[in-house]
C-alpha cells in the first residue's frame, strides 16, 4: 500500500544507524546512481534526513536534481521503499545534534556528521518482511541458468573482487532506473549474480512485476553490498527478460563501474588514465 506519510512505527524503525539505507539519485547525464547511506532517518511523518560524513557523488546529484528514491532494510528484515524531494542542507540544528550524539559518530575519532540533508517525503510503501523464501528460490534459479547468459566477449569489465562480490549468495543487490516521472526507482534484486565480468543476470523473483515494466535498453544501475560493507556500483543497459535453458533471466550489460567505498570514491571502468602531478 502506498502511503504519503510515515507512521510512528516507521519513524522508530528508521532511527537506528544499524540498517541498510539505499539512496538513488539522478546524475548530470540523467542516469541513476545508487549509494549506501545508513544515516537516512524519518523526520516526523512527512520528511527524511540524511547525515553526511563524507561527500560522494550522491550528495552533489541531490542538489542538482532533487528527485530521490530510497529503500531501507532493518535488522529484523523489514523493507520500506519510497521517493522524496531534496530541499536543503544544514550544518547545525537539532537533527545535526541528534546525529552526532549517536554512538557511531559520537565516539568516532576520525569523522562525525558534518552536514544534514533534508528531504520531503512523497510516498512510501512497505514495512513488511522481506520475502526471503522467494529470494532464495530466485537466487538458486539464477545460479543454475546464469552460465547460459554469458556474453562470451573478450575483455574484463568487473574486477575479480567485484565479480566474486556479486556471486556471493549473502550479498544484497539493488537495481535503479529513472522512471517515466523522472524519479530513480529502487528495486531489490537480491538474487542478482554475475553471468561473467560483463553481464549481470537475475531471475525476476518477488519484484518481477516491477522489473518487467522496465523497457529493454533502459539505463540501469545495480549496486551490490556484502555484509562486511564491501560494495560496488555498476551501470549498463537493461536487456529485458528471456529464457536461458528454460529459466527466465533479466540481464544488465555493464558499461560503467564505480567504487563507492570510502575513502577514495571514483570510476573504475572505463579506466581513467593517470596523469602525472606537475603542480604542487
Amino acid at each position: 500500500m502506498i502511503k504519503t506519510a510515515f507512521t510512528p512505527d516507521d519513524i522508530r524503525a528508521f532511527e537506528p544507524s544499524e540498517k541498510i539505507g539505499i539512496v538513488s539519485t539522478v546524475n548530470r547525464d540523467g542516469l541513476p546512481h545508487i549509494t549506501l547511506l545508513t544515516s537516512i532517518m524519518a523526520r516526523g511523518s512527512g520528511g527524511l534526513t540524511i547525515g553526511e560524513f563524507c561527500c560522494g557523488e550522491s550528495k552533489l546529484h541531490m542538489e542538482k536534481n532533487n528527485n530521490v528514491g530510497f529503500a531501507v532494510i532493518t535488522l529484523d528484515k523489514r523493507l520500506w521503499r519510497g521517493r522524496a524531494k531534496w530541499t536543503r542542507l544544514a550544518k547545525e540544528g537539532p537533527e545535526y545534534e541528534i546525529y552526532n550524539a549517536q554512538p557511531m559518530f559520537r565516539y568516532n575519532t576520525y569523522f562525525g556528521i558534518n552536514t544534514v540533508h533534508y528531504l520531503d517525503l512523497l510516498e512510501v510503501t512497505g514495512g513488511g518482511k522481506l520475502p526471503l523464501a522467494s529470494v532464495v528460490k530466485s537466487a538458486l534459479l539464477t545460479k543454475i541458468a546464469k552460465g547460459r547468459a554469458r556474453t562470451r566477449k573478450e575483455g574484463r569489465i568487473l574486477k575479480p573482487f567485484a565479480e566474486r562480490l556479486f556471486n556471493n549468495i549473502a550479498s544484497l543487490s539493488f537495481l535503479s532506473y529513472v522512471d517515466a516521472e523522472r524519479f530513480p526507482a529502487v528495486i531489490p534484486v537480491l538474487q542478482c549474480q554475475a553471468a561473467d565480468s560483463r553481464r549481470l543476470a537475475f531471475h525476476p523473483g518477488p519484484f518481477g512485476k516491477e522489473l518487467r515494466e522496465i523497457k529493454p535498453g533502459t539505463p540501469a544501475a545495480v549496486y551490490c553490498l556484502s555484509m562486511e560493507m564491501e560494495n560496488v556500483l555498476t551501470r549498463g543497459a537493461f536487456g529485458g527478460f528471456r529464457r536461458y535453458g528454460g529459466i527466465t533471466l533479466g540481464t544488465v550489460d555493464i558499461d560503467w563501474v564505480y567504487n563507492s567505498m570510502p575513502s577514495a570514491h571514483g570510476q573504475i571502468y572505463p579506466e581513467i588514465k593517470l596523469e602525472p602531478v606537475t603542480e604542487f
